[in-house]
């Protein structure tokens, strides 16, 4: 990874790098060319999947700069939320989690979920939003900091799925990885890399990376939480302070495409995302979850359905699998009967 010369500090937590692995039947019963899943939902920390490559920067930083307490967000299915609860006593620093989530709109306020008992098991305080406006988390988040300064602390206040110049930092290694496995198995580096895109680190930090590397692979970012017109420059952005922290290249924005794939809405998955879930559990024996995983890899279904994704370069496409164990379990109820019957 030369071409990364100013990494941040790391507190390793993960077990990385993780799998990139053929898949011959979802490769068969799509028709399509080489294949690739990059198994983040083995990153060896927890059940934290991608969530753990920004949380190794974010908190070897904060011990760097004598942090005792971490500060971040999400809602009450967040991968992010638990990864940071943990990650956050492995530094042996606190943490407090700013939670959306309540009745609202005529729906009830969500019950405990795995990821919540995951971050109270691990010693972090939840301060509830009290209402479903995920905008307002990182405001909360910073006044939650800026009260924890004025009492004597020494906060660190972290958005949304850690993304920032130095969460970003996880992707552009991560981008490092993938590369050098595509060159050992399939001789060249990936035509596309598909991942789901939400608060935009993972899509900026791989941007970054690939750009340090002059690799021209395009990565196909599958938001499910805000409009192109909104998340793309918020990407691009990122991507440029994190490349310049890392004394790199900027990202290209010729080799991003962002597909919107909200649907329903964040967090809900639709018929086609279940029927995703559905065949990747059947064919690959993976789980995904509504969230992320099932929109993403519904997506790159249809794309790879209808044809070469990107048939001008040689280079496999690579489904990026972020995780989200914990959320997949929760709703397996509603992609198991799809995957029934013989095989």
């Amino acid at each position: 990874m030369t071409w990364l010369p100013r990494l941040p500090p790391r507190l390793p937590l993960g077990t990385l790098p993780t799998p990139l692995v053929d898949a011959p039947r979802l490769r068969a019963e799509l028709g399509c060319g080489p294949l690739r899943i990059k198994r983040d939902d083995l990153a060896g920390f927890g059940i934290a999947g991608n969530k753990t490559r920004p949380l190794e920067y974010l908190l070897g930083d904060a011990q760097a700069h004598g942090v005792d307490v971490l500060v971040t967000g999400g809602g009450p299915d967040s991968n992010f939320v638990a990864a940071a609860a943990m990650a956050a006593r492995v530094a042996g620093i606190a943490c407090e989690l700013v939670v959306w989530g309540g009745a609202s709109r005529g729906r009830p306020a969500p019950g405990p979920t795995p990821n919540l008992a995951l971050a109270e098991a691990a010693g972090a305080r939840l301060v509830p939003l009290g209402d479903d406006r995920r905008e307002r988390v990182d405001v909360v988040v910073a006044e939650r900091a800026a009260e924890l300064r004025a009492a004597g602390r020494r906060p660190l206040a972290v958005p949304r799925g850690g993304s920032t110049p130095v969460g970003a930092a996880g992707f552009a290694r991560a981008a490092a990885e993938v590369l050098d496995q595509c060159v050992r198995l399939d001789g060249a580096f990936p035509a596309t890399v598909v991942l789901p895109l939400g608060s935009g680190g993972s899509t900026a930090g791989l941007l970054v990376g690939l750009a340090a590397a002059g690799a021209d692979t395009t990565v196909l970012a599958v938001s499910v939480s805000r409009p192109p017109e909104e998340i793309t420059p918020k990407v691009l952005d990122l991507g440029r302070a994190c490349a310049a922290a890392l004394g790199t290249a900027p990202p290209r924005e010729d080799r991003l495409e962002v597909v919107d794939h909200r649907g329903p809405g964040f967090g809900r998955a639709s018929a086609a995302d279940r029927d995703a879930a559905a065949t990747v559990l059947r064919t690959e024996g993976l789980l995904l979850d509504d969230t992320y995983g099932a929109k993403a890899f519904a997506v790159a279904l249809a794309r790879l359905r209808a044809g070469p994704v990107h048939e001008e370069r040689p280079g496999p496409v690579v489904l990026w699998h972020t995780g989200g164990v914990a959320s997949a379990l929760t709703h397996l109820g509603e992609t198991v009967p799809a995957t029934t019957g013989a095989p």
